[in-house]
């Protein structure tokens, strides 16, 4: 059974950093690409970064480039997101995701993922 269980979030005043950890259990964690997704009240779930299997190739919203860092350890099963200048439009829910493919390269869509984790709330106060 898959699991993904994120983790790092909390309020954080703007400007400010955090970084997320989304452990995962169940697959072959090196051989998939992994992605983070958001969620804010009232809005669609929307794409933040991902990353491919090996690290090599990442992909980022234009809201977040230069701010935030997706990366990981697959010694680890671990996918991060360093998230730094942090802004209130930046509050969500965050959540890390795996897709049902494997070896593939960075995907951005919700639809290209099969397993989400619970999500953790990021907080930004002005």
């Amino acid at each position: 059974q898959v699991q993904l269980v994120e983790s790092g979030g909390g309020l954080v005043q703007a400007g400010g950093s955090l970084r997320l950890s989304c452990a995962a259990s169940g697959r072959t964690f090196s051989r998939y690409a992994m992605g983070w997704f958001r969620q804010a009240p009232g809005k669609e779930r929307e794409f933040v970064a991902a990353i491919s299997w090996s690290g090599g190739s990442t992909s980022y919203v234009d809201f977040v480039k230069g701010r935030f860092t997706i990366s990981r350890d697959n010694a680890k099963n671990t996918v991060f997101l360093q998230m730094n200048s942090l802004k209130p439009e930046d509050t969500a829910v965050y959540y890390c995701a795996i897709p049902w493919k494997e070896s593939a390269p960075v995907l951005f869509h919700p639809s290209e993922y099969d397993y989400w984790g619970q999500g953790t709330q990021v907080t930004v106060s002005s």
